[in-house]
């Protein structure tokens, strides 16, 4: 995966956001490798699917920064600005 790729690289972001359903390997998992790689990163997730969707990946929104589809740029602000803060 390109982003796997790009901090394998050294690329160095504050933030990743990331869809929890994706084709081929899912949010979680590409959140997992990410922070393998970078440690400290800050991840935000985002989805239209239902809580249900979101538990079987174990991914549980009260663990994590997340931010449901669809999304206004003043909702995507706010959580990135929380997710860099906590």
């Amino acid at each position: 995966m390109e982003a796997l790729r790009a901090l394998a690289d050294g690329l160095h972001p504050d933030l990743m956001i990331t869809d929890i359903v994706m084709p081929g390997m899912d949010g979680r998992q590409l959140s997992e490798k990410a922070t393998a790689l970078q440690p400290g990163l800050r991840v935000l997730y985002t989805s239209g699917y239902t809580d249900d969707a979101l538990l079987q990946r174990g991914i549980r929104q009260a663990d994590v920064s997340f931010l449901a589809k669809p999304y206004s740029l003043e909702a995507l602000s706010s959580c990135v600005r929380e997710a860099l803060l906590a």
